[in-house]
């Protein structure tokens, strides 16, 4: 079902880059693969994302945003706790869970200063603690659009794929062409990755990616960076 002309707006405007949550400064580890040399030009870049959008993406955050788009839809508070504590124990290095959780106060503090229109699922995202998890936060910006969860996941995941090609642009670097490319193969893959998702229940939904792990963790302590992850 396509979104009404409202909620398609309001998806846009999560998933684009102006949106002031900080997303461009991260690039998720891929710095530092291209410090490595494991990514060194377009084609390892855009293996690199693809796997992150088949083997992180689609099995933790896009099923988790489904479920947290539910709870919110609900009004059900004690849920989108419990998945929020999920996200954040899920974050495998400081600066990944740093990432998440920055993003998602940014995310609070953009919806507040929106106004709530005595919606009491805004606060209730700025309550929780330590911080509103990032996928968290954009499911409660993404149902209150009116947009069901397929259309809100396709935004979340679009809006990661074109931060992360901008991130691969400047580190390894990459020319313009190349970035459109890799992100025509990423957005090809998206649909699919989706609809798995929406049909990952809480004890299928994991988060293990070891390798991306090793590289954040590699990049927490790499000499000269251009991003923040």
């Amino acid at each position: 079902m396509n979104p009404a002309p409202d909620a398609l707006l309001g998806l846009m405007w999560l998933a684009s880059p102006a949106l002031p949550v900080g997303g461009f400064s991260y690039s998720e580890a891929l710095e530092a693969a291209v410090d490595d040399g494991s990514v060194h030009d377009a084609a390892s870049a855009g293996d690199w994302l693809a796997d992150q959008l088949h083997l992180g993406l689609g099995r933790s955050d896009l099923p988790l945003l489904a479920a947290a788009h539910a709870a919110w839809s609900a009004h059900d508070a004690p849920r989108v706790r419990v998945l929020n504590d999920w996200v954040l124990a899920t974050r495998e290095t400081a600066e990944l869970r740093a990432q998440c959780e920055q993003m998602g106060r940014s995310m609070h503090e953009w919806l507040r200063q929106r106004g709530d229109d005595g919606d009491a699922r805004v606060p209730a995202l700025g309550a929780l603690a330590p911080a509103p998890a990032w996928p968290v936060a954009f499911a409660l910006a993404a149902a209150r659009t009116g947009a069901d969860a397929q259309a809100s996941l396709l935004a979340f995941g679009f809006s990661w794929a074109e931060n992360q090609v901008q991130a691969a642009l400047k580190a390894v670097p990459l020319g313009q062409s190349a970035g459109q490319r890799i992100l025509a193969r990423l957005a090809q893959d998206l649909p699919a990755v989706v609809r798995l998702a929406l049909d990952i229940d809480d004890d299928a939904r994991q988060a293990f990616t070891p390798l991306l792990a090793v590289r954040s963790a590699l990049h927490e302590t790499q000499y000269s960076r251009l991003f923040r992850s």
